[in-house]
């Protein structure tokens, strides 16, 4: 008695159940329908719900399905997959590659778990929830030398948001220099420009979380279904990933899906993409494709800037002294600071007291976590004497000689960088300078920088000598 293609079907998955564990079957094979079976062309058609379902069985289990498809239907069996590309209407495509196949079963109707919001409740496009926080925005994100290239491309992303021209931006930094506020504005301003688009802002954690509960759930078609539909998708600290195969291998397919359609991808992270361990050489080099952009913590310029702005927020009033010492004392970390004037803010309140220097001492304190041995201007002056082969007294002095000038500035340059001393006092312990000299001479630093990589290699091996000194 000659078996129907659907029996022969139903023995390739007990074949192919026998072979992987019962959540992969469930997750990958379980929601496959098998469609017809074409004996002239020796064709099996199955349905799948989803793109992303096809490229990953053709990735990681095609031999096992030819295996069984061979054991049960035959040698020399092609597989045909169709995509079930519209839930509402129930239209189909053929996978890439493959002609269409006549329609003669209704698609398989796929029920939805009901979840919470923060495990994607609603997959209908006009309910979705942007995650984002309406107060970081491109108007209170400061600009300064340390972000603004960074700033600049983020606003230029958030004017564009459908060109492909730096897709994906990346940004990269240390805790407190502004990666999550920045990301936020362009995703806050890319809503007030364009409120039709689907913007999305997720932490990497909680990404990976939603993956994981829908693994569970067997709802990993929803989850993936999802995330496909977004304009924006903006993704925070996906260092958080490393060495989470599971989580990467379903975001490398989201991503290649946006990618491919043209959507934005945004992410941050606290190292740039050649520097995250356990992460999947194939997401790296996607990460890599657009344009990785460094977020520096702010100098003590920017940290009184953004001091300033939010003391007038905030409506307080806090002696110019005070901010200096709080910027300079901060580390440069944004974080910090807005800790600190908040903490201002509660004991002025609570003790009905003005905000001087003793109380800001107190709350830093507390507040702040102060380097144990921190580099000083002598420090840094030692060393840059080592390099160029001069003395203090050289670099202190008013002579206009080449390498004098030189080793100043680049004295001047370090020490803004590294004591996070307001402008002023470097300015005093070089040489008595004045605050606007400061400026120059950081300045001149910065454009050579750009342009002479031996310049740039010495101050790198200035550098470096603090690191052994320390």
């Amino acid at each position: 008695m000659n078996i129907s293609p659907e029996k022969l079907w139903d023995k390739c998955l007990a074949f192919i159940s026998k072979n992987i564990s019962e959540q992969t079957y469930n997750t990958w094979f379980k929601s496959i329908v098998f469609e017809a079976f074409n004996e002239e062309k020796k064709m099996v058609v199955i349905r799948v719900p989803s793109h992303f379902v096809c490229e990953y069985l053709e990735e990681h289990y095609v031999k096992l399905l030819h295996v069984a498809l061979s054991r049960e239907f035959g040698s020399g069996i092609q597989l045909s997959y169709r995509i079930v590309t519209d839930k509402e209407n129930k239209q189909t495509q053929t996978m890439e590659g493959e002609q269409p196949v006549e329609d003669t079963l209704k698609p398989q109707q796929r029920e939805h778990a009901n979840e919470s919001p923060n495990t994607l409740d609603s997959l209908a496009p006009q309910q979705i929830d942007s995650q984002l926080n309406p107060q970081l925005t491109f108007d209170n994100y400061i600009e300064g030398s340390s972000n603004l290239f960074s700033r600049t491309i983020g606003k230029t992303i958030a004017d564009n948001p459908q060109s492909m021209q730096f897709n994906p931006f990346f940004v990269f930094g240390p805790s407190g220099c502004g990666k999550t506020h920045l990301i936020n504005a362009i995703g806050v301003e890319t809503k007030r420009i364009f409120p039709e688009k689907r913007v999305l802002y997720i932490s990497a954690r909680l990404f990976e979380v939603q993956y994981t509960n829908a693994v569970l759930r067997n709802t990993i078609n929803d989850f993936i279904n999802f995330y496909q539909t977004i304009d924006v998708l903006i993704v925070d600290d996906i260092q958080e990933w490393e060495d989470k195969k599971g989580t990467q291998n379903t975001f490398f397919h989201i991503f290649n899906h946006l990618f491919r359609n043209g959507k934005r991808i945004i992410l941050a992270s606290d190292r740039p993409p050649v520097q995250l361990k356990g992460m999947n050489e194939r997401l790296i080099t996607r990460f890599s494709c657009g344009l990785i952009a460094e977020l520096q913590k702010p100098n003590v310029k920017l940290c009184v800037d953004i001091l300033e702005n939010k003391i007038r927020h905030e409506g307080l009033s806090i002696p110019e002294d005070v901010v200096e010492f709080i910027a300079s004392t901060a580390n440069g970390s944004v974080r910090d600071l807005q800790g600190v004037v908040n903490s201002l803010m509660a004991y002025s309140v609570v003790y009905n007291c003005s905000i001087d220097m003793k109380l800001a001492e107190r709350v830093i304190k507390h507040s702040v976590k102060v380097e144990n041995n921190p580099l000083t201007v002598e420090d840094i002056i030692e060393s840059v004497c080592q390099h160029y082969n001069v003395t203090p007294a050289n670099i202190n002095s008013r002579s206009r000689k080449k390498d004098y000038v030189m080793a100043r500035q680049v004295s001047i340059y370090l020490a803004q960088k590294y004591t996070k001393m307001p402008a002023s006092r470097i300015g005093r312990l070089v040489g008595g300078r004045d605050h606007s000299t400061v400026i120059y001479s950081c300045n001149q630093v910065e454009q050579r920088l750009k342009v002479d990589r031996k310049f740039s290699s010495e101050i790198s091996s200035i550098e470096n000598s603090f690191k052994i000194r320390n």
